[in-house]
């Protein structure tokens, strides 16, 4: 997937664990952890917001875009 997703790097800065993060931004930890293992498909914008509040940090010091090659039917596609 092109875009990484720091969060983890982030809550390390901020010496905050993923279950304090979640109640401050009333959000559940299991859903908290699926956007920070990179496996969430979509993020809402009023959550990205709460969470960039908690932290003191700007969208893309959470999120990255990687330029990566995609790869379709054993084809390599740069998109």
């Amino acid at each position: 997937m092109p875009i990484i997703v720091n969060l983890d790097v982030v809550l390390a800065q901020r010496k905050m664990r993923l279950n304090t993060l979640a109640e401050l931004v009333d959000i559940t930890p299991q859903n908290l952890s699926v956007l920070k293992t990179g496996k969430a498909k979509a993020i809402r914008f009023d959550t990205l917001e709460k969470i960039c509040a908690v932290l003191e940090c700007q969208p893309g010091d959470i999120l990255a875009f990687s330029k990566e090659p995609t790869f379709t039917n054993n084809i390599e596609t740069a998109e």
